[in-house]
């Protein structure tokens, strides 16, 4: 029963199997003898068998399923391995690009960058300013309205074009590779590009748009012509007449000159003018029709030379710019990093004046004084030419001008040596100088004849800046004193110069108000009755003016002040000036640094800086900024000794706490801080200092050990805060000690001692007075006072007269001195003479060489195009030779074949012949011949005989 259960129900699973199978009873078979199933506790290892046996049988029976299964397998393969192998590359579309202008705006905005189109439209103006911009560029974006605002003014003249240089699918960011923006050319018809590179300011791009609009001035009258050539400005003129054609020759050449100019100096330094009248073109010795005048104001004015280079239009703007003379110049820092004030200080002292600047205005008076004032600091040796631009500045009438240029002015006379009027300047005594025990302030006349002269009576000074500054000099080193009480009354005496012999001074002096002259502090007072500074030891007061030589119309308003001793000063003093000229609306950080105040309702500002002393010095910012307190500013400037305080730069003393252990000195309370009661341990550091900070806590301890009512420790950045020379240091860090007494013998700190807390202790008992503190100083008997008083004061005047020895001894060297190097001079002189005369026989001797040397070639190449000629022909015949000798050599063959021949024809007809002999005679009697029989032997021989010498032949 149980084996047909089994093969019933295997039987029946075998039909089973075939009804979904489709066949195989091999299989079926197999399974239906198989054992029965195994237990649900089986393993998973026997159902995954079944599992995939029972795939395989599928497989077998239906493969096209298995075949779609691989392939799909290995497209998702495929898939999986090319997405996580590398990242995709993700790109995003650059955005369109957007207007950058205003639709109501006068500018073109070609915001996709079309440059085919911007190049189409410059073709049909005659001006056209082309703005290449970049939309996220901050300097595009603030110049946007100052172009927009010079476009209002400008559009029905010039055609403005805004161009995006940044759009990636615009043909300008293919085309143009620009390497900052905003980028601005402009283009007069077809001259162009003329780049321009100022400010970016509406008023300096309208300006420079109208130098290139019309870039030559027409001058029809002479006061024209004269206001042409009295601007600080080089100028070149043109003559040309126009009454014979509408446009002369050269006038186009010398227009687009002046466009040359523009391209190469965007400032437009040099100005260029045309002349149509011949009567005016006679005064700048212009002549003949075309000619150019280059104007200089020092140096000989220049004519176009052109014999010697081309009239073109780049060699008349090459020319100018190479030959030109400036006053002064214009600077204008582009605000990144640069060279350009460093280039220009290291050319000597410079005079920077910040002044606004409008260059749209019709004039300027300011500059025109400024010019005035170059004008006569340069005007050495009184050229009358320089002398009339002066007056028509100062506009005072003066006579006709005759002529201006080429012809050598005539010179003045030399002014006398020692001038009977007298020349006066007021000087504020020191404290220390013995005169300032009765009065502060005294009055020095040079050449004083009459004693006692008052300064109200005095006339008008006209002698040299320097025999004033000699005066001033011997007037320190005098130890005579007015032992009078201070009084509002004018005491004079008078002085021969320890300088030179020949000249005299007279010293007016007397007590008046700090607040009257203006140049003293309002806060001191002047002592009205006469004191002692040794009455009290250690009070040491406030530094002092330093004797400064000022202008005596502020104390004597009645004496005229129209001196002319700054004439030509650049050419008596070792410290010429350099004058530059910046836009205060567009630089005033740049004088803010300098020392200008930062809060002024005028930006004017004048300083001298002076690299080389490492100093500068400013104008009182209380002074207008005008002609005479500039003279006086570079007369104070360009004295031997220079009166002028160097100005100091320092932090701001607000930001330091004032109650604190180590006190943090300033240039502002340098001298109160150092100068007061006390003992005072000054330390001189810098943040940049490695070993600085290391110090701290050392004087941090020392002033705790010390008592603050009697000592002061203090520290200052050097590195932020200017001091006088004399207490300047080297290195860092350098400790310096200011006993409480003895201010003016500070020691310092010794170099080669470790800085700690016990050596500074040492240091500082060893160089403190203990002694000398107030009340014993106060406490200490008069007498002692005045007798060391006179000991010091008898001291100091041996000391002076000693140098005044060493002076005159040291005088009479350098005049020894001088009369040496005059007569090598002369020998010098006498030298540069011959050889002058041998370099001009050796330049005529080179110019003769020279000449020989262009014949001789010439000659050469006219031989070598002879001999070139000769070989040709020569091989010409040569060629020719051998041609002939070939056709004589087949000539030859020819002839002998020819004549092979005729004696072939002749042997032919001798044989015919002696056949026609015997033919005629009679034939021998015998058998007759027969037609057909063949010839005899003996004339076949011949005829081939005959046709092998004619083979032989050919």
């Amino acid at each position: 029963m149980s084996e047909c259960r089994g093969r019933g129900g295997g039987s029946s699973s075998s039909e089973d199997a075939e009804d979904e199978g489709g066949g195989g009873g091999g299989p079926a078979g197999s399974d239906c003898l198989s054992p029965s199933p195994a237990p649900a506790t089986a393993s998973s290892a026997g159902r995954l068998r079944h599992g995939l046996r029972g795939v395989s049988l599928m497989a077998c029976r239906r493969p096209e399923l298995l075949c779609g299964a691989v392939a799909l397998g290995c497209a998702l393969l495929l898939a999986l391995k090319f997405t996580c192998s590398r990242a995709k590359d993700v790109i995003i579309p650059a955005k369109p690009p957007v207007s950058f202008f205003s639709p109501r705006s006068p500018v073109l905005d070609l915001f996709q960058g079309q440059l085919d189109y911007a190049e189409h439209v410059r073709r049909d103006s005659e001006v056209v300013l082309l703005f290449f911009y970049a939309p996220w560029c901050g300097q595009s974006i603030a110049t946007r309205a100052e172009i927009e605002q010079a476009a209002s003014r400008l559009s029905d003249q010039v055609l403005f074009v805004a161009i995006n240089c940044w759009w990636n699918q615009g043909k300008c960011r293919k085309q143009k590779h620009f390497f900052y923006f905003p980028v601005i050319y402009l283009y007069h018809r077809s001259f162009g590009p003329i780049e321009y590179k100022g400010p970016m300011s509406a008023v300096y791009i309208e300006k420079f748009v109208r130098r290139v609009m019309k870039p030559l001035l027409y001058i029809p009258s002479q006061s024209e012509l004269l206001d042409f050539l009295s601007n600080y400005e080089p100028g070149v003129l043109g003559y040309f007449e126009f009454s014979g054609s509408p446009q002369p020759p050269g006038y186009l050449t010398f227009f687009t000159s002046a466009l040359h100019s523009l391209k190469k100096d965007y400032l437009g330094t040099v100005r260029f003018g045309v002349i149509t009248n011949k009567h005016l073109a006679k005064l700048v010795s212009l002549v003949h029709s075309g000619s150019v005048y280059l104007h200089r104001h020092f140096n000989t004015s220049l004519v176009f030379p052109r014999e010697v280079l081309n009239y073109t239009a780049e060699n008349i703007c090459k020319w100018a710019l190479e030959n030109r003379e400036t006053l002064f110049r214009w600077l204008r820092p582009h605000g990144g990093k640069s060279l350009l004030l460093n280039n220009e200080l290291k050319k000597g002292p410079a005079l920077f004046l910040f002044i606004p600047f409008n260059p749209l205005a019709e004039s300027h008076p300011l500059i025109d004084e400024i010019t005035e004032v170059a004008l006569e600091y340069n005007n050495c040796h009184g050229d009358q030419v320089v002398e009339r631009i002066l007056q028509h500045l100062r506009r005072v009438d003066a006579p006709m001008l005759e002529s201006l240029a080429l012809e050598p002015p005539a010179q003045l006379p030399d002014p006398p040596l020692i001038t009977a009027s007298p020349c006066c300047n007021t000087v504020v005594l020191p404290q220390w100088h013995s005169f300032s025990r009765t009065h502060n302030v005294c009055e020095l006349c040079v050449n004083q004849t009459a004693v006692g002269v008052k300064p109200s009576s005095v006339s008008m000074p006209q002698c040299s800046f320097f025999e004033m500054a000699a005066a001033l000099d011997s007037f320190y080193l005098k130890e005579q004193t007015f032992y009078h009480v201070a009084s509002d009354s004018i005491e004079c005496s008078n002085f021969l110069t320890s300088y030179s012999p020949f000249s005299y001074y007279t010293a007016c002096c007397r007590t008046i108000s700090r607040g009257v002259a203006g140049f003293i502090d309002s806060e001191l007072e002047a002592p009205t009755i006469a004191f002692s500074s040794f009455e009290k030891k250690c009070e040491v007061d406030a530094p002092s003016s330093i004797p400064h030589i000022e202008e005596n119309r502020y104390l004597f308003p009645e004496v005229d002040m129209t001196s002319t001793n700054f004439t030509g000063l650049s050419c008596r003093t070792n410290k010429t000036l350099n004058i530059y000229l910046l836009d205060s609306n567009l630089f005033w950080l740049y004088a803010e640094r300098l020392g200008a105040p930062s809060s002024t309702q005028v930006k004017e500002f004048a300083t001298i800086v002076d690299m080389k002393e490492e100093s500068h010095y400013i104008l009182d910012p209380k002074q207008a900024l005008m002609k005479l307190t500039l003279e006086s500013f570079i007369q104070n400037f360009s004295v031997l000794y220079s009166p002028l305080k160097r100005h100091l730069i320092g932090s701001d003393s607000a930001q330091f706490p004032s109650q604190h252990l180590i006190t943090e000195v300033t240039t502002d309370t340098f001298w109160e801080v150092v100068l007061q009661k006390q003992d005072v341990l000054l330390l001189y550091y810098a943040p940049w200092c490695g070993f600085c900070p290391s110090l701290n806590h050392v004087f941090i301890q020392l002033a705790r050990n010390l008592p603050m009512d009697t000592f002061t420790v203090a520290r200052i950045d050097v590195s932020q805060n200017d001091l006088p020379w004399e207490f300047m240091v080297d290195r860092l860090p350098t400790v310096l000690f200011f006993p409480c007494n003895r201010k003016d013998l500070s020691v310092k700190y010794p170099e080669d001692v470790p800085i700690t807390l016990p050596n500074l202790l040492r240091f500082i008992l060893h160089h403190s007075d203990h002694s000398s503190s107030p009340q014993n100083v106060a406490n200490s008997p008069t007498k002692e006072c005045l007798q060391s008083e006179a000991v010091l004061q008898q001291g100091h005047i041996s000391h002076l007269e000693r140098e005044i020895q060493k002076l005159r001894a040291e005088i009479s060297s350098l005049q020894r001195a001088q009369g040496q190097v005059e007569s090598q001079l002369s020998s010098a002189r006498r030298d540069e003479h011959r050889l002058r005369q041998q370099q001009r026989a050796l330049e005529e001797q080179h110019s003769l060489l020279h000449t020989h040397s262009e014949q001789l070639q010439a000659l050469y190449k006219q031989k070598t195009r002879e001999l070139e000629e000769l070989a040709r022909k020569l091989q010409e015949l040569a060629d020719a030779s051998e041609n002939l000798l070939t056709e004589n050599t087949w000539l030859k063959i020819l002839v002998a074949t020819m004549e092979r021949k005729l004696e072939g024809r002749d042997k032919t007809e001798s044989l015919a012949a002696q056949r026609e002999v015997r033919s005629e005679q009679p034939e021998p009697s015998g058998a007759p011949r027969l037609p057909g029989s063949p010839p005899p032997a003996n004339a076949s021989a011949t005829l081939a005989s005959e046709r092998s010498s004619e083979n032989r032949t050919d």
